[in-house]
């Protein structure tokens, strides 16, 4: 299997998952193009993905399935609520309803070779899930826009080789930025964003021996910095009670506006 961050932050975010045989989006969230030029580097094209899996509505998750549409129908998979949101967004009634299939938290979606199960999170949206894709031997996961993190969180992510997970803010940057408050409350609340802290504890919890590589991801370009991000999930790594370093594994930081080093496992 392949893994990689197409685009990832506040401007938009697009993660690839692929085996030999199927090709499958988390997220279109960023231009067309974007995800053009990455599937490219990728040696793939538009029409060979078979299914975009929708984590929530909020255009920075959707931007692009209108414009995919003129030229693919790619079938859109998402939650109930999710779909619903994206039909209130879609004023100019782009997508039509054969192209969207619902999914539900803890069932499993099989495409191609590949399984998909659907985790549910805490964010401030209709319905949002989080997933978990599974090949032949091997699972990888998409985990951002997590307001929060819980035992169940731990079960659904455990055992996988490869990892996007959340990384969005450092609580202090975000306490001291620009945000007004009640923007930085949202962020920080349960409903909002993962900080780099919270990052690392749930990172800890998910080492495994089998890890290919981990990708901190959906960084803010006002609260966060790439070396930040990654300085304070490798420091709790190495501090923690866990046989496991940060040199144990590779880990990168996705990029807002360009792919991520592709994982193989």
């Amino acid at each position: 299997m392949r893994f990689a961050s197409l685009a990832s932050g506040s401007s938009g975010n697009s993660t690839y998952i692929g085996s030999d045989n199927t090709h499958i989006l988390v997220d279109a969230g960023c231009t067309r193009k974007k995800i053009l030029e990455a599937l490219t580097e990728l040696e793939l094209d538009l029409p060979d993905i078979s299914g975009i899996f929708v984590t929530h509505e909020h255009i920075d998750h959707i931007a692009a399935l209108y414009t995919i549409r003129k030229k693919w129908p790619i079938p859109i998979y998402a939650t109930e609520g999710t779909i619903e949101g994206i039909r209130l967004a879609d004023k100019k009634k782009v997508l039509s309803d054969d192209l969207f299939h619902i999914i539900r938290a803890d069932e499993e979606v099989k495409i191609g070779d590949l399984t998909v199960r659907a985790i549910r999170i805490s964010h401030d949206a209709r319905e949002p899930v989080g997933y978990r894709i599974t090949g032949s031997e091997s699972s990888c996961a998409v985990a951002t826009d997590l307001g929060c993190f819980d035992d169940y969180t731990v079960e659904c992510l455990k055992d996988c080789k490869a990892l996007l997970l959340e990384a969005n803010h450092d609580s202090r940057m975000l306490e001291t930025g620009p945000y007004p408050y009640n923007l930085k409350m949202r962020i920080a609340g349960d409903k909002g964003h993962l900080s780099n802290d919270s990052s690392g504890e749930l990172l800890i919890r998910l080492l495994n021996d089998n890890i290919k590589g981990i990708i901190l991801g959906h960084l803010s370009d006002h609260n966060n910095l790439p070396e930040l991000a990654y300085e304070t999930v490798r420091v709790l790594v190495d501090m923690s009670s866990t046989p496991y370093h940060s040199g144990d594994f590779p880990m990168y930081v996705a990029g807002r506006s360009s792919m991520s080093p592709v994982i193989e496992f």
